[in-house]
């Protein structure tokens, strides 16, 4: 399993970001794993959308990559303050490492500090 960070729905979403390519490749590449994401993480990525008016065609393409939506289970709020004050990373940056550590998943992300944590924390990064 896969857990995807916002940063790369949200330029698989948008042709116009600078990791489009990147995001696309690293989804095909990797089209016969699992993808998964915090609730958290997708409504990070559908802020834009919202914002934008088109928060339903970005749901449909959300959709049609099968993503699983991991729930954070009820000592999330313990384990989220953990990892924020052990990495100092941001609330959705953790919300990432709680959901791949729950599953056993690696992360995909290109944010360098999102994926420094992760291999902290013996996770695999994949970052093509």
């Amino acid at each position: 399993m896969i857990v995807l960070d916002a940063c790369v729905l949200i330029a698989h979403l948008d042709a116009a970001d600078p990791h489009h390519d990147r995001a696309s490749a690293l989804l095909l590449e990797e089209a016969n794993s699992t993808f998964a994401a915090s609730p958290i993480t997708l409504a990070e990525v559908l802020v834009g959308p919202a914002r934008a008016g088109q928060l339903e065609p970005a749901a449909i393409a959300l959709r049609q990559l099968d993503l699983i939506t991991v729930p954070l289970g009820e000592d999330a709020p313990i384990r989220l303050a953990g990892l924020r004050a052990s990495t100092g990373l941001k609330l959705p940056d953790c919300c990432v490492i709680l959901a791949a550590e729950q599953e056993r998943g690696s992360v995909a992300t290109f944010d360098d500090r999102l994926a420094w944590a992760s291999r902290q924390r013996g996770l695999l990064v994949r970052d093509r």
